[in-house]
């Protein structure tokens, strides 16, 4: 979800939004990924979630556009209002739910009340409970939930932002929730143990989609550190499941390996910058109570809002609060964007698709666990678009009737054949501004454009085509 600001813990009666988990570098210690021969060997990499406040207090039930825009000065959207916004129900009265395939969600710790908030959500938003909720912990023991814990308990909601709309997506979809333990006292959890738990599922064939909520700054991590971990990639393209990963929350900037200060120049993120994984950038949704657009879709930028900032960091900003994207320094132009070359240039470009994420046009959650009163939140991030594009994807392996694996050269091509499923995001950039070491800095990022851009990829999704179309190019 949305947004880590270091490691600030605020008291668990305020807790709404959770960030997306951040990957941050412990250069002290060695992870479980091994160093090649003759090489020095790569410093672990550890997640650590970040918790911001979006409102006070939860609300009892989930509330309605006009009750937020009125209560707290931005929009929420519900269940039924997302699967308008993105013509969903002219594939659900085809039967196209995702049924028979299985979407997995990795999250350390997990949520020990996701099962009975899950039926409450279902309940109270009209979405049919899922085939099943399984959860497995193929990593190790995960310990014994800790209401007092801020980082199990922003954990927690991560987990449930994540299967929730995952689950609203793709209603008839298998949910697998592959929870991963913590990493004891300082509560962080080692990047090892997420791919430790992915090559099991990858291995034992238990998901055709992974959905991955946390991000790291490419030039914090070190291209030796991702080339030791991304074997899990490689084993995904082989086993052909699709893995997904958020572009990350913090506009063109992202924070270095101290996790209290952000770069002052244009970075991007791993693993959304990794060619074998799909990057899910985040846009601004204008719905009406019944979810059809008011107008189109821009780019997610809240930086320069004071609502969202008062809501988000107490204060009126300006804080990056925005989707990621940009130019990977670590990996090359895959052939697959040889067609936005000259948006890209020899470099990875992220991301290549992007759903809803804003905080000021944000999505109603249910959770129930310790650690804050249990309630509706208004939840955002790409981490709500990351499981949302999830749930397209199960949507669409049903259609093929199996797998699709790795997208991106199929979601290439649909535009470059100017696909009815794929809609274009002309409008929003990626600049944030930010107060550091008593200086004003803004990194100026990329702007939307029609076509490919660095700030929603290929553009956003009508599903009611773009399922079907992905279905027939990536299911060859």
């Amino acid at each position: 979800m949305y947004l880590a600001y270091g490691t600030r813990a605020f008291p668990a009666a305020t807790l709404a939004v959770v960030t997306l988990a951040v990957v941050t570098l412990a250069a002290a210690t060695l992870g479980a990924a091994a160093a090649t021969p003759g090489t020095a060997a790569a410093p672990a990499v550890t997640i650590t979630p970040g918790v911001q406040h979006h409102q006070r207090e939860p609300r009892t039930r989930p509330s309605t556009t006009a009750e937020c825009e009125q209560s707290m000065q931005i929009a929420c959207y519900n269940a039924v209002q997302v699967q308008q916004a993105y013509n969903l129900p002219a594939l659900y009265s085809r039967g196209i739910t995702g049924k028979g395939a299985t979407i997995v969600v990795i999250d350390p710790y997990g949520s020990p009340t996701i099962g009975s908030d899950l039926r409450t959500f279902d309940s109270a938003e009209g979405v049919p409970d899922p085939p099943s909720l399984r959860i497995i912990r193929p990593a190790g023991k995960v310990p014994a939930f800790n209401a007092n814990d801020a980082n199990m308990v922003g954990w927690a909601s991560e987990t449930t932002l994540d299967v929730e709309y995952a689950h609203t997506i793709a209603p008839g979809a298998r949910i697998l929730l592959v929870e991963t333990p913590g990493g004891g006292k300082t509560g962080t959890v080692s990047m090892d143990q997420i791919v430790t738990a992915e090559k099991y599922v990858i291995r034992h064939h238990l998901g055709s989609v992974i959905s991955q909520s946390f991000v790291a700054t490419e030039q914090a991590i070190s291209s030796a550190a991702i080339r030791s971990l991304r074997g899990v990639y490689q084993a995904a393209y082989s086993g052909h499941v699709t893995v997904l990963a958020g572009s990350g929350d913090s506009g063109a900037t992202g924070f270095q390996s101290n996790q209290q200060s952000y770069y002052t120049y244009p970075v991007t993120s791993w693993p959304a910058s990794d060619p074998l994984v799909t990057g899910v950038g985040g846009t601004r949704l204008n719905l009406g109570a019944s979810g059809n657009r008011n107008s189109a879709d821009t780019v997610w930028n809240d930086t320069y809002s004071r609502t969202a900032n008062q809501l988000v960091n107490g204060d009126n900003g300006p804080n990056p609060l925005a989707t990621g994207g940009g130019k990977s320094v670590v990996f090359g132009r895959p052939s697959y964007q040889n067609g936005v070359r000259g948006v890209v240039g020899s470099h990875r470009g992220v991301p290549d698709i992007s759903m809803s994420a804003a905080c000021t046009g944000a999505v109603n959650v249910y959770q129930s666990f310790g650690g804050q009163p249990p309630g509706w939140y208004a939840l955002c991030g790409t981490s709500e678009a990351t499981p949302m594009f999830a749930g397209i994807v199960a949507l669409a392996d049903q259609v093929a009737g199996h797998p699709l694996g790795l997208i991106n050269p199929a979601l290439y091509k649909m535009a470059a054949e100017h696909s009815r499923g794929i809609v274009s995001v002309r409008s929003g950039n990626t600049t944030v501004s930010f107060r550091q070491g008593g200086r004003s800095h803004t990194v100026h990022g990329f702007g939307a454009r029609s076509g490919y851009s660095l700030a929603a990829g290929l553009g956003t999704v009508n599903g009611q085509y773009f399922v079907p179309e992905l279905a027939r190019l990536a299911g060859r």
